[in-house]
């Protein structure tokens, strides 16, 4: 794309004007619709460039952005000398050879040479221009440090990475994130080994914000102190703060771990709570409302037009930043700016104490505290919320510390929202801790509570962090039975493919070429080649196709048939430290990217398949294993291929009144499968329920693969066996398998064995 991802910008504009002046010139190569030169010509004015594809030069007036403008290939490209040569975003759309060449001959025509390149990242035509086709789609941090020497990691996140020239100068040049270890680089040592920051919060995201409503009672300034003590805590942060008090933020936070939204309180007005503002203001000034009880008619609620607006939107900016998320975390926690009036600073800042509130985080959490009403809550008409909540409001959930994952924000920002409007609507306010009170009664077991003394103080949920002594109160017994999707990092999970092969070296490597145009498949993964070849040369040859593309090899020196293979690929998964695996025969490649749909519909090209597919096995619990394709080569799994393989008498019980099997060929008649539930995970669905097993690429973790193959053994297995037992395993509740909705695998032979060859097993 001509438009260069904003991952890092700021480091590298601080990182270039620490080191160099304005005097300094700078070469931005492949400039595309100049992103480095809004960036950097500021401080830069001497900054030249070099686009191949001649339209964006006028697109992007490109000559009127940079001194000189060449529409040159930069392979090819005569360059003169310059302090600073920048590769924004051009080393994917380069071949691997071509690539060494160019950064060869670039480093003896700068000073200081900085590449920046995506992370397993697929691209084809954009704009008409060919030039846009990624050529490297599987460059990872360990493959960029393998294949380009003299370079140096800068700043790296899982999706991307910036390098420069190992110059002596920039030794101490500091890097965001080791993206293996997801510890903070803080600096090198003078071996250039790296000094990692230990924190255990590089999962946990605080949100919090600073407004100056104009409250009469309290001073600003004990606010804007309070802020810099919360500021102080080493945690990534996402900070929401008007223009003018953003310098505040800066003073003491560092940019790799801070995120801050210049949001003023007129976008709070027109932007986030603007559904909510007319109702809010009109319950405000209605008498009826503030001469409910004497408090209240001098209440910031009542007195301040922003405050409701303002703590009412705090649900909304805390789903708001889990949506950005710009460090990739997977917790959330919104934290009041003033937390610190009645909280030590100390319990953030020097004891840590939020590395301990993650396993708190895995269900929405809610601090409540006891409380006795007559005739309101907070101004909320007392009925009422009773009446919105089903029962009889004997707690009230604060507002100053509450979140959960990406996931159960998610939902309860809809439930926030919904009850919010409805609230208002009917003419009921309270503040934000009424809404969280009702949707804590609503849905128990959704939102998990700590309780607080009757004082409502934060303060104690702290201490009993600190002191590892929370206990989270017991979901009511008549609460609906919920079990969270367990959030899933795919980059913390190992993962094994394991291939069978048989005489065609040619196909093997055939089918390994499309797994590969998938970012994470084959190099990410652990692999496995089990080699059932009869042929001397074929074992060789695959042999040599281990080295090159990273295989362990397993020689049978036997064909051991498909399920043969199938075994042993289950005995050796089970004792190695992986999570989860893949088997797959020589000829089940994965669809090339821009293909579109099977015979029934469903997409054959899933983006980022690698990481939905474990994000669904890993995050649901009623998963023992996940087939890839809802369309196989000849059934389909709306078909119960099952009924085909029981016995008789479960076919009977099964399906009392379609028991009898055709004569020769398949039943068009033949049951169908009954699912359960259809699940989305990333905008991947799957469906659960009775779905058949099949030698067809399937995602199975330890659990399942010992249910599946290994506490229940045949001599010699066949695939038909196997179905018929996991069916009956299914039935019984003790196997929990599901389908894609989307079929990727495609059958995809190339290299044809005679029938009498192929065996199920070495029986």
């Amino acid at each position: 794309m001509p438009f260069s991802t904003p991952i890092f910008k700021q480091q590298t504009l601080d990182f270039l004007t620490t080191k160099y002046n304005s005097s300094h010139t700078i070469l931005d190569l492949g400039a595309g619709c100049g992103t480095y030169s809004d960036l950097l010509r500021t401080h830069f004015p001497k900054i030249d460039a070099v686009e191949i594809h001649e339209p964006y030069i006028q697109d992007y007036h490109l000559k009127n952005k940079y001194v000189n403008v060449y529409n040159e290939n930069a392979l090819t490209f005569d360059f003169d000398y310059y302090d600073i040569i920048i590769l924004g975003d051009i080393l994917e759309h380069i071949s691997e050879e071509n690539a060494i060449k160019l950064l060869d001959k670039l480093c003896s025509k700068c000073d200081e040479l900085i590449v920046c390149v995506p992370f397993n990242s697929e691209q084809g035509i954009h704009f008409n221009n060919v030039y846009e086709i990624h050529l490297q789609t599987t460059l990872t941090n360990e493959r960029f440090l393998e294949t380009y020497k003299g370079f140096r990691p800068f700043a790296l996140r899982y999706d991307y990475g910036i390098y420069i020239k190992n110059n002596k100068s920039n030794k101490c040049v500091k890097v965001e994130y080791d993206i293996y270890s997801e510890k903070r680089i803080l600096s090198y040592d003078d071996n250039l080994n790296p000094v990692f920051n230990e924190s255990k919060t590089e999962k946990l995201t605080v949100v919090t914000g600073l407004w100056n409503i104009g409250r009469p009672d309290r001073s600003f300034d004990q606010y804007i102190d309070n802020f810099k003590k919360i500021l102080a805590t080493d945690v990534n942060m996402f900070v929401y703060v008007p223009k003018e008090y953003e310098h505040i933020v800066w003073e003491t936070r560092k940019r790799f771990n801070t995120f801050v939204k210049v949001y003023e309180l007129d976008d709070i007005k027109n932007d986030i709570y603007k559904p909510h503002w007319n109702n809010t203001q009109k319950i405000r000034i209605d008498p009826d409302w503030y001469n409910k009880v004497g408090w209240l008619k001098n209440s910031p609620q009542a007195t301040l037009e922003w405050y409701n607006p303002l703590v009412q939107s705090k649900m909304f900016f805390l789903h708001s930043a889990s949506i950005w998320n710009p460090f990739h975390s997977d917790y959330f926690i919104w934290l009041d700016a003033g937390i610190t009036n009645t909280v030590y600073e100390k319990y953030f800042t020097d004891n840590r104490v939020l590395d301990k509130i993650l396993p708190y985080l895995e269900q929405f959490l809610f601090l409540s505290y006891p409380y006795q009403a007559n005739s309101e809550i907070h101004g909320f008409d007392f009925d009422a919320i009773n009446r919105y909540s089903g029962k009889t409001v004997t707690y009230v959930c604060r507002g100053g510390l509450f979140g959960g994952t990406k996931e159960s924000i998610n939902h309860a920002n809809a439930t926030y929202y919904s009850l919010l409007d409805r609230t208002l609507n009917d003419g009921y306010m309270g503040t934000e801790e009424s809404v969280f009170t009702i949707m804590s009664y609503l849905e128990p077991e959704k939102y998990r509570r700590y309780s607080l003394d009757s004082n409502g103080l934060i303060v104690k949920f702290v201490q009993a962090l600190l002191d590892n002594k929370v206990e989270l109160e017991p979901v009511p017994a008549d609460a609906n039975t919920y079990t969270p999707r367990k959030f899933v990092n795919p980059d913390k999970l190992k993962l094994s493919v394991y291939m069978l092969t048989f005489n065609f070296p040619h196909q093997l490597e055939h089918t390994i070429q499309t797994w590969l145009q998938h970012p994470k498949w084959i190099t990410n993964t652990r692999n496995i080649l089990i080699d059932n070849s009869t042929n001397e040369d074929a074992r060789i040859a695959n042999a040599q196709l281990c080295k090159k593309y990273k295989f362990e090899h397993i020689i049978n020196n036997k064909n051991d048939g498909i399920n043969g293979g199938r075994l042993k690929a289950a005995q050796h998964f089970q004792e190695s430290d992986s999570d989860y695996y893949v088997f797959l025969e020589d000829d089940m490649g994965l669809h090339p990217p821009g293909h579109d749909f099977c015979r029934n519909g469903f997409r054959t090209y899933v983006p980022d398949l690698y990481d939905k597919v474990l994000k669904i096995i890993g995050g649901d619990v009623d998963v023992d294993f996940l087939k890839f394709s809802y369309s196989e080569v000849y059934m389909d799994n709306n078909i119960q291929v099952s009924w085909y393989n029981v016995p008789k008498v479960v076919r009977a019980e099964v399906w009392p009144n379609y028991t009898k099997l055709p004569v020769s060929g398949l039943d068009p008649n033949c049951p169908r499968t009954k699912f359960d539930t259809i699940e989305v995970v990333d905008g991947l669905s799957y469906i659960k329920g009775d779905v058949y097993y099949a030698n067809w690429p399937m995602i199975v973790g330890k659990s399942g693969n010992k249910k599946m193959f290994l506490d229940t053994t045949w001599a010699y297995p066949y695939e038909q066996t196997w179905m018929s037992h996991m069916f009956q395993e299914t039935k019984k509740g003790n196997l929990k398998p599901a389908v894609l909705l989307a079929s990727p695998i495609h059958h995809n032979r190339i290299a044809y064995y005679k029938p009498e060859e192929r065996k199920e097993n070495a029986g």
